[in-house]
């Protein structure tokens, strides 16, 4: 398919043709879904901590003796069902985190990009750069493709100066061609794709002969 591909000022520039297995797939909801679970689960700290009856800073003597108060016998005032007690069965440090199937990650990735295309949420750009590293310049090219709402720009290399320039715009991100965020992509309203990002992409996603089908089989 082609695309037009847009100057920093609005202005259309010229076509780009992009790989129809790219940007052209059927969407996959669901692979779509697991692939934004496993990088939110990858995100996740797990370093919540609680402390049992064995590590709680307490006496091991018993609180009373074992007969004849008429109350419920007691081992020592650490256990659970005293004030100040430990934790039952409470949270420990974990890793939350695990790998999903590269070519279903690829799949996913292809799927987003096909589902903004499809969206019209997806415009090519020409390639850019912010020499100033100021704020300033980089809302003014951003003004000329709509008004400030959550927006990705994929980058096809790792330009510091564009990143420097955006980093105090809260609903702004950047991605790397090569280093794609499903849940950053998904949820992205407007998605600024440079246009070497885009050559780029048709390298790097449509080299594979094999993809997961909608059923989750391998095909041609």
């Amino acid at each position: 398919m082609n695309r037009t591909v847009y100057s920093v000022d609005g202005r259309e520039l010229r076509s780009v043709e992009l790989d129809d297995t790219v940007f052209g797939l059927p969407v996959n909801e669901d692979v779509i879904w697991y692939a934004i679970q496993n990088e939110l689960a990858n995100k996740r700290l797990g370093t919540a901590s609680t402390k049992d009856r064995g590590e709680v800073h307490g006496s091991n003597a018993k609180p009373y003796k074992q007969k004849g108060t008429g109350r419920a016998r007691r081992g020592d005032k650490k256990s659970p069902l005293m004030v100040g007690g430990g934790t039952i069965f409470g949270p420990k440090p974990r890793d939350f985190s695990y790998s999903m199937p590269k070519k279903a990650k690829r799949l996913a990735m292809k799927s987003i990009l096909s589902l903004k295309v499809q969206s019209d949420t997806l415009k090519i750009v020409e390639d850019f750069t912010v020499d100033s590293g100021k704020t300033r310049d980089l809302v003014g090219i951003l003004k000329n493709f709509g008004p400030g709402e959550r927006t990705v720009i994929v980058l096809k290399d790792d330009d510091g100066q564009v990143k420097r320039a955006g980093a105090n715009i809260p609903w702004l991100s950047f991605l790397s061609y090569n280093r794609l965020r499903a849940h950053d992509l998904f949820y992205g309203r407007r998605i600024i794709l440079l246009e070497g990002a885009a050559k780029n992409l048709n390298a790097f996603y449509g080299m594979e002969k094999t993809v997961l089908s909608d059923s989750g089989e391998a095909g041609e």
